[in-house]
Order: structure tokens, then C-alpha cells, then sequence
């Protein structure tokens, strides 16, 4: 009985009220029939949707995977982990045993060898028959006497040339395969994102193994760069920015997706006051198209014109009013090149000394820089060039057929006849 005498407080109902109500009421006894949930059931169930709902929102959180999965060849698959940070030290480790550091001996560079700048860095890309390749800078082993390549495990070696192209400044070594097991997997530069995360490894100040890591700052920057390194840009390089740490010694060394992959070839940085940040790769893309020239030939197959320039319009080497006068050139010819020596096709097409070049195929150029950019993307090897001119004032034309370009003692060899 409830505290008080009523039915109304009571938490039990009396036999008279259940009587009175199953004859008020026929569906009574259907409903009574009927099982529903208990309490206990309902709190059951409520503790486990609690359960899942609290390790999804965890892992939410925290960007862990709910279960770990490994590929086929039983090792980890990096894409695997959600955390970045994990990811980072997963791709280091798969990535660091195919990096090496490169060793300039030059009898003239003894003083810079002090300050670093005869240091550089490479990737192992391949294995085949006892010897192991790999891709570097063309700068990292400029006029060197001897390569020394130094392994992951610290062992020392002696590298040889196979090939190297200064115009998009990539070589290829070759050395002893004897203990080097690792060689990097080749990613798609094609498909980089601005904003993906980005590891670079090599060896800067001589500080093997380094690793540095940031985002992609952009996919395809062009860097105008001097190829004779005499101020006057003459060429475009196409390079992946990242604001991952670049420094001397890192030339020639991998950049690389959080998978592992090879997707740059880190080749300069911009140092200067108040700058941060700017470092560059050649794309892998780029990259492997050079690779396969120097592999082959040794160097890369391009269509050769045979002309030393100076632009008309050159702002570091400004012709006086006097030069101009010599050139005899009309008043509305402001843009050109001039020609300072002519050799092997041009020479054999008549081109010679102030010869100022305005036109090829009927195409303007104005500039060293639109000459390469027009002859290595449009002409191959044995084409013919129609080459617009003025001559002392007049205006002419002349055909030049191209040829693959001598090696540099045939040039000099040439100029001298």
C-alpha cells in the first residue's frame, strides 16, 4: 500500500481496477499479450550505441584508422595511417636507404669543398647487371676529377659519369651495386596538389641523411635561370615549388610524396634577405625523359643551330648608340639577336658576325631564351630552319639544316679553322 490509502499514488494497480478495466475495455488483454522492451534491454542497447558512437568520434579525433591493413608483400601500406605526422616517418624510412650523399673531389674547388659547395646528393633509380644508377644534379659534379658516393650505411665508393645535361641540369652516376638494395619508387608529378605535404632528403653541409618536410607551394613554377651563369637569363627551368627546407648539399637529392615516391629532384633555392621558404625540384617527369637520353646516348638528343647570341634588347649588355650605327639596322627593329659566332649549321648556312636574327620559320623571337624555347620544342634533328635576318640593313633569309650537337672540342675545334 502507498503512503496513501488511494490508488491513484500507488505504483501497483488493485485486482478490482484491472477487473473493472478488462470489461470497460475489450482490447485489454490483446495489449497485455503484446512483449515490449524492459528497461534492462533499453539500457543494454543504450551502453552499446554509446560504445561505437564514443571509438567513432575518437577516431574522428584523432585521425587513427580503425584497423591497421598491410599489402600483399607484407610490408606497411603507407597510405594506410591517417595520422600525416606517422605517414612522414613511414615514407623517411622507405625512402632513405635509396639517397646518397656525392662527394666532388676537383683539384680547383679544395677551398669551396671547405664551404660545401663541392657536396651534393642522389637517388638510386635503378639496378641492372652488377651496377646501380643514379640521378643527380649536372651542377653537383660540374668539372669534378673525382666522385666519391657515399651510402645510407656510410660506405664509400667511386662513381662514374654515364651521362649529364647542363640545360636542365641533370646526370646520371653509375657505381658498384655491391650492398645497395634499395632503389626509389618513381611517383607522377602530374598529379602534385598545392598544398600536399612533401619530404626532401639529402645531404646538406655534408650532413647525410637529413630530412625536411613541408607542402607543395606550387605545382609548375618557371624559373628563368643563366645558363653560363653570366646574369643574362637565357633559359626556362619548370620546377615544383615547396617550402620544405632546401640547402647546399640537398642538390640532386629526392623529393617525396607521403607514399614514398619520387616526385622531384630538388635542384635550387632562392637565398636572400627577408626570403624564406623557396625551394625548388625538377619535376620527376622532366626528370626521366633526360634520364632516358643520357642513358642511352649519354646526353640529350637536341636539334642544334650552332649560333652564339647577344639579345638587341639586353638589359645587362646594353648596346651604345655606335654598336647600333655599326649594326645598320632600321629604326623599328628594336628586338633581335645578334649573332657573335657562327659555327657547324649556321656557318655552313652563310650566318656570320652581326648578323642580326628576328624570325625563325616565320616566327618572331626576341631573345637567346625564345631561340631554345622554339628550337628544342618545335625542330628534331636533320630539319630544315628558315632563319630571317638583317644584313647591314637588308632584309634576308637563309635555310639552315639542323644537326645534333658536336661535343665541345669539335666546336672549339671548328671555330679555330
Amino acid at each position: 500500500m502507498g503512503l496513501f490509502d488511494d490508488d491513484f499514488y500507488s505504483t501497483k494497480l488493485s485486482r478490482r481496477h484491472v477487473r473493472m478495466s478488462s470489461v470497460n475495455n475489450p482490447e485489454w488483454k490483446e495489449r497485455r499479450g503484446k512483449k515490449g522492451w524492459s528497461t534492462l534491454q533499453i539500457s543494454m542497447f543504450s551502453s552499446m550505441l554509446s560504445a561505437v558512437v564514443a571509438v567513432l568520434l575518437f577516431s574522428l579525433i584523432t585521425g587513427l584508422p580503425a584497423s591497421s591493413s598491410r599489402n600483399g608483400s607484407g610490408s606497411s601500406d603507407l597510405s594506410a595511417s591517417g595520422n600525416p605526422f606517422e605517414r612522414i616517418s613511414l615514407a623517411a624510412d622507405k625512402v632513405a636507404p635509396s639517397v646518397v650523399s656525392i662527394l666532388n673531389q676537383s683539384s680547383a674547388s679544395e677551398s669551396e669543398s671547405e664551404q660545401g659547395e663541392a657536396l651534393g646528393s642522389g637517388v638510386v633509380f635503378k639496378k641492372d647487371k652488377g651496377k646501380a644508377y643514379i640521378i643527380t644534379n649536372s651542377h653537383v659534379i660540374s668539372g669534378t676529377d673525382s666522385l666519391q658516393v657515399v651510402t645510407n650505411d656510410g660506405e664509400s665508393r667511386k662513381a662514374n659519369i654515364v651521362g649529364q645535361d647542363s640545360i636542365n641540369d641533370i646526370a646520371v652516376l653509375e657505381v658498384d651495386d655491391n650492398g645497395i638494395s634499395s632503389v626509389i619508387n618513381m611517383g607522377d608529378s602530374t598529379k602534385l596538389r598545392a598544398g600536399e605535404t612533401v619530404i626532401a632528403i639529402g645531404n646538406p653541409l655534408g650532413l647525410g641523411g637529413t630530412l625536411t618536410s613541408g607542402i607543395v607551394s606550387y605545382t609548375n613554377r618557371l624559373i628563368p635561370i643563366s645558363l653560363n651563369q653570366d646574369g643574362v637569363y637565357d633559359w626556362e627551368q619548370e620546377v615544383i615549388q615547396t617550402d620544405a627546407a632546401i640547402n647546399e648539399g640537398n642538390s640532386g637529392g629526392a623529393l617525396v610524396d607521403l607514399n614514398g615516391d619520387l616526385i622531384g629532384i630538388n635542384t635550387m633555392k632562392i637565398s636572400d634577405t627577408g626570403v624564406e621558404g623557396l625551394g625548388f625540384a625538377i619535376p620527376v617527369n622532366d626528370v626521366m625523359k633526360t634520364v632516358d637520353d643520357l642513358m642511352l646516348h649519354g646526353k640529350v638528343v637536341r636539334p642544334y643551330l650552332g649560333v652564339y647570341t647577344l639579345d638587341l634588347n639586353n638589359p645587362y649588355a646594353e648596346i651604345d648608340d655606335d654598336q647600333r650605327k655599326e649594326l645598320n639596322l632600321p629604326n623599328h627593329v628594336q628586338e633581335g639577336l645578334i649573332v657573335l659566332e657562327a659555327h657547324g649549321p649556321a656557318k655552313k648556312a652563310g650566318l656570320r658576325l652581326n648578323d642580326v636574327i628576328t624570325q625563325l620559320d616565320k616566327q618572331p623571337v626576341d631573345s637567346t631564351k625564345e631561340l631554345r624555347r622554339y628550337l628544342y620544342g618545335h625542330k628534331k634533328i636533320g630539319d630544315s630552319m628558315e632563319v630571317t635576318l638583317y644584313r647591314n640593313g637588308n632584309l634576308e633569309t637563309v635555310t639552315v639544316t639542323l644537326t645534333d650537337k658536336p661535343s665541345d672540342s669539335e666546336i672549339e675545334s671548328g671555330l679555330n679553322k
